[in-house]
């Protein structure tokens, strides 16, 4: 299936969060002449990688469908500080109600791709690859998850009904990690990822026995992640968890794991600095 969300999702998303701001209708913009026009230039102020696009087309185009964005970058791109993003002309009315909306979109999702390509980097010349995790913001995951891949990033599984993922209490409600490994590998045949999380290196070993093929290594320190690969000795797919920081990913990395995943990129979010400019 493909992960990015359709433009019908991106329609209700834009209609959802313009809903909540307009109400019963812009007060401020009310004071702008009704035929009056307006062409404003989005800047970034500061480097980037651009994620929303269609989401701040939709936010105009669903205010006023005469509104035209032209854009200068792609979604994907990295952008430099203080670099044009788009241009925007229409009605004036209509472009300073969607400013806001159309900004928190772009500065959320650019926020979500920019720092994931910054961990990305640091995988460079290395085997392990940055997954994201289900700590997204309600009702944008897919949204977050195309900015994860937009920021060169892999996305997980998308939800608790695409792959199966074992934890701690689901071990502990099973009775033991053999009997969790069993469970859901009976019960895998409609998905790929069947994976198991272990938080030393002695479940490690119970879960390869008993014919785990993905292994979630659940806050492990470097020491304990070398041995956890030299254990496994590439019985399974090794996954690092926990922890996770611009300062420590290439360690990881370099211990010699596949997977790397963060909650982080999607669950601590720091919003791009936009601004619209208006020509006078």
């Amino acid at each position: 299936m493909d992960p990015s969300p359709t433009q019908h999702e991106i329609f209700e998303q834009a209609q959802q969060a313009l809903s909540e701001d307009l109400g019963t209708g812009d007060l401020t913009a009310a004071l702008i002449g009704e035929v009056d026009r307006a062409c404003a230039t989005l800047v970034g102020r500061e480097a980037a990688t651009v994620c929303g696009r269609d989401w701040v087309e939709s936010v105009f185009h669903q205010l006023d469908p005469s509104i035209t964005v032209e854009w200068f970058t792609q979604d994907g791109n990295l952008i430099a500080k203080d670099q044009a993003w788009c241009k925007i002309e229409g009605p004036a009315r209509a472009i300073l109600t969607g400013e806001r909306t159309a900004l928190n979109f772009l500065q959320l999702l650019s926020g979500t791709a920019t720092v994931t390509r910054r961990l990305v980097d640091q995988l460079e010349g290395t085997a392990a690859q940055l997954l994201d995790t289900r700590k997204t913001v309600p009702g944008l995951r897919l949204a977050q998850k195309y900015a994860v891949r937009c920021g060169g990033g892999t996305n997980h599984r998308l939800g608790l009904y695409d792959g199966i993922l074992v934890k701690e209490n689901h071990i502990r409600a099973a009775g033991s990690i053999r009997s969790a490994v069993h469970a859901a590998i009976a019960h895998s045949h409609h998905v790929s990822l069947v994976e198991i999380e272990v938080e030393n290196l002695d479940q490690l070993s119970e879960a390869i026995s008993a014919g785990a093929q993905r292994l979630l290594l659940d806050n492990f320190s470097l020491a304990q992640l070398r041995q956890a690969v030299q254990r496994n000795a590439g019985c399974a797919q090794l996954e690092a968890s926990g922890n996770v920081t611009l300062g420590n990913i290439r360690e990881i990395a370099l211990t010699g794991v596949d997977f790397i995943s963060s909650g982080e990129i999607t669950k601590h979010v720091c919003a791009i600095d936009l601004s619209l400019q208006f020509e006078t």
